[in-house]
């Protein structure tokens, strides 16, 4: 039986890997910057840590034999708290630490992916026994970005997945291209052209009738 420790043991994937974890038998410590709930399993020892300012971190990884850093944010502080973990994990001897990144990290030129990547390299660099495993996006995010999108008359088409303009075919055989006389609510202010790629589809890309886009 080893003693893990789980950072954002509350997420999406920290609350499943807790559960188990603990259904192997293992001692688990989870870390989030609220107290672990629900009554699926035993809960594990909580630990209430934000690691923005690493308060009561030693003593979450004091007699940790691995840590799995799922802990993540897209809203920034990613290096800075892998860096405060690093630091504790190393001063308390703990002999393993798994990050979990994403597939892509370093090919696709985002905010977020530069800083998983930078990260990466933070942990390889660390000193401490590592494991890198970069996963694909998981299923729940698809529905999330579909439920944000269902509450604005647009759907918005992030330019770092689009296509260029010299690549882009207003649309495939088949698809139908709405415009404004043929829109289903039947609204004059918006158009929208399929924006495509051979292979690759992208859904929808709205854009102002007479304005630029793809």
């Amino acid at each position: 039986m080893a003693t893990i420790l789980v950072t954002g043991g509350t997420g999406t994937l920290g609350r499943a890997l807790v559960g188990r974890l603990l259904d192997d038998g293992h001692d688990v410590r989870s870390l989030s910057r609220r107290p672990h709930t629900g009554t699926a399993h035993p809960h594990p020892r909580s630990y209430a840590v934000d690691l923005r300012d690493g308060t009561g971190l030693p003593e979450a990884v004091t007699g940790v034999d691995a840590i799995v850093h799922c802990a993540s944010s897209p809203a920034g502080g990613d290096a800075e708290a892998a860096g405060r973990l690093v630091a504790a994990a190393r001063a308390a001897g703990v002999a393993h630490l798994v990050y979990i990144s994403i597939v892509g990290v370093d090919r696709v030129p985002i905010r977020y992916y530069r800083t998983k990547l930078a990260v990466e390299r933070l942990i390889e660099d660390s000193g401490i026994g590592w494991t890198v495993l970069r996963t694909t996006q998981f299923h729940n995010l698809v529905l999330d970005v579909i439920k944000a999108g269902a509450r604005s008359p647009v759907l918005r088409c992030p330019r770092a997945y689009g296509c260029s303009r010299s690549r882009c075919r207003k649309s495939p055989p088949g698809w139908p291209s709405w415009r404004p006389a043929n829109r289903p609510d039947g609204s004059p202010t918006w158009a929208a052209p399929r924006c495509w790629t051979p292979g690759i589809s992208y859904g929808p890309h709205w854009k102002r009738v007479g304005g630029a886009g793809c």
